[in-house]
């Protein structure tokens, strides 16, 4: 510009000439005009932000500066009665929009936004507060899970059986005729790691009505039960009704929602699992969730098939041909039979990474996974025909050598240096402050810690410190990590505690009425920005028993709003500090009341 200025510019013959000094005067009015401009829209601007905070509400006198979340008022109707079991992912009304090929139907499909439901799930008439733990795994009020079909149809096999306004559970099943407690006491004679503390964590597919689960619980093993909602009616409902955990799912075309080597013990008593078929890949699953060195159970087709085919209705040569098969697929995939007596037949899975190497050539089926499959992604994953080899790099992470039940839920997990942030310093810390928050719970919530509460869900957790420092208790602790959040599972898991990956923009997989408290620590604070509150909030109550609790830790920017709708599910809450006072955050205490259908202002 300067140069082009000059050539247009008259050139100068001798000194110094009026005209540029005109242009030179004009320049820098200007110039001062334009960076008063600036000066003045910056000026308003800030002055502009300090008007905006002035008027913002005063929420404190300590803070003013904090704000509360607004909603409007509102209200949600009664759903109808026929909506008392309602599981919103896994409805049996939406059956028959998806495939029957591998049981495909009976896995989360969650409806759209469109056709979600915002009403209260109603409970059954009759329904009762739960009979209380331990005498609620032997019975439970006939009302609460009013279902015949189970009680008919397995009547012979002593799963439950009615008796006036009870089910009773006698401890039977289909390849335990003499109860649990001696086929539990069987596998123990083949299996000394279930009696020493090595054997913490076990997942039962097939569950039935809990009856393994339930018993394992005395021997200081926590198993989740797994069972889909399919025509034997509420498996899992029965099983949170005792007090047992449990969750809805099914091995089909998707991962479970564990992460890899979670359980140290899998169990399969006659649960009608094709494991040979489809290329061996509900096994490889079982594998990938199976912890190095851990153990898989058998029970049913095709064990013992020399004695046992005739009432399989099926040849003694076709269950040979099966048990030859599942025993070659078990060897490719690094099993070893460990034991067999009768009935029951286990395995153990190899935590030799030499085994593991073996399987990367090409012409092996099946053969190792690729590196870049993540082997703990599990939210809506499809299921890989391969098998996710153990990491060479973790040394400490197989059965063999973690340290035993109770102290490995102490111990640093080897697994949490993979996890952001994840040290021995963070876990420690942790530990620390919930031991203090769980203190400061049972102040709040004095039934606490006694029979009153039994089912516990964290909705949001990191390590599991709740469920440690409550561990002493007389209840059990559903860790819920989220989808979204750090993966932190494989670190609960290791602990010797139990959990599962859950995204709370949709409903989780269980029943109505099947938690005694949840505890949620800022999860909108995390989650708002893809969840909306209501659902969030309309999902808890569904899953919240009658008369049971919430523990909700929330900013001061969410509290209000939560607690309003918390009104209009019918909760009673109130607000109370936390641990250390402040006005940042602070704690509704929560109860839902027990109320009945209407029969009016119904909503289908």
């Amino acid at each position: 510009m300067r140069q082009k200025d000059e050539k247009n510019l008259p050139q100068p013959d001798k000194g110094f000439k009026i005209v540029p000094a005109a242009l030179l005067v004009f320049a820098l009015c200007g110039l001062s005009f334009y960076l008063g401009g600036i000066f003045n829209s910056e000026k308003k601007l800030f002055e502009g932000k300090i008007v905006q905070e002035l008027s913002k509400p005063d929420s404190s006198p300590k803070e003013s500066a904090l704000q509360t979340l607004q909603i409007k008022s509102i209200s949600f109707p009664e759903c109808s009665l026929d909506y008392q079991d309602y599981t919103p992912c896994t409805d049996p009304r939406r059956w028959k929009k998806y495939g029957f090929r591998r049981l495909t139907y009976l896995e989360r499909h969650c409806p759209p936004r469109f056709l979600r439901k915002e009403c209260l799930v109603p409970p059954p008439n009759g329904y009762k507060p739960p009979i209380r733990w331990p005498k609620s795994r032997k019975e439970c009020w006939y009302r609460n899970v009013p279902y015949d079909w189970i009680s008919k149809q397995k009547s012979s096999q002593n799963w439950l059986k009615k008796k006036g306004n009870k089910f009773l559970f006698p401890g039977g099943g289909t390849m335990f005729p003499k109860g649990v407690g001696a086929y539990v006491n069987m596998m123990q004679d083949l299996i000394p790691e279930m009696i020493d503390g090595t054997i913490r964590t076990a997942i039962d597919t097939g569950c039935g009505v809990a009856s393994w689960g339930g018993d394992l619980l005395d021997r200081g093993i926590l198993s989740i039960s797994l069972a889909p909602r399919d025509n034997h009616e509420a498996q899992v409902q029965f099983a949170l009704e005792r007090g047992i955990p449990a969750i809805l799912g099914v091995i089909s075309t998707q991962r479970l929602p564990f992460p890899s080597s979670s359980f140290d013990m899998a169990h399969c008593s006659r649960c009608l699992i094709p494991w040979i078929e489809f290329g061996g890949v509900y096994l490889l699953e079982v594998n990938r969730i199976l912890r190095p060195g851990g153990f898989w159970v058998l029970s049913g087709p095709p064990v013992n098939y020399e004695h046992r085919y005739r009432g399989w209705n099926t040849t003694e040569e076709e269950q040979r041909t099966l048990s030859e098969k599942l025993q070659d697929l078990l060897t490719s995939m690094c099993f070893t039979v460990y034991a067999r007596q009768d009935d029951i037949a286990v395995w153990q899975k190899s935590s030799d990474y030499s085994c593991y190497e073996k399987l990367a050539s090409p012409d092996l089926y099946p053969a190792k996974c690729d590196d870049s499959i993540e082997p703990d992604l599990a939210w809506y994953t499809p299921l890989r025909p391969c098998v996710v080899a153990p990491r060479p790099k973790l040394k400490r992470t197989s059965l063999d050598s973690l340290q035993k039940w109770p102290e490995r839920l102490k111990i640093k997990p080897e697994r949490i240096s993979d996890t952001p942030g994840g040290n021995g310093n963070a876990f420690n810390r942790d530990g620390r402050k919930w031991k203090v928050r769980a203190k400061h719970y049972k102040k709040l919530l004095p039934i606490l810690g006694t029979d009153q509460i039994r089912n516990v869900m964290d909705m949001n957790t990191v390590y599991g410190g709740l469920a440690a420092a409550l561990i002493n208790d007389p209840l059990w602790i559903m860790n819920v990590v989220s989808s979204y959040a750090v993966n932190t599972l494989p670190v609960i898991f290791d602990r010797g505690l139990i959990g599962t990956y859950h995204d709370w923009c949709e409903a989780f997989s269980t029943y109505p009425r099947t938690y005694d408290l949840l505890h949620v620590d800022s999860l909108f604070t995390a989650e708002s920005h893809r969840c909306e509150m209501k659902y969030v909030l309309l999902e808890m109550d569904r899953i919240l028993r009658p008369e049971g609790h919430a523990l909700i830790r929330e900013s001061i920017y969410f509290i209000d709003a939560i607690e309003a709708v918390a009104k209009a599910v019918r909760w009673n809450c109130r607000k109370e500090d936390t641990e250390e006072g402040g006005e940042k955050e602070k704690i509704l205490v929560c109860q839902k009341t027990l109320w009945y259908s209407s029969n009016n202002n119904s909503t289908r």
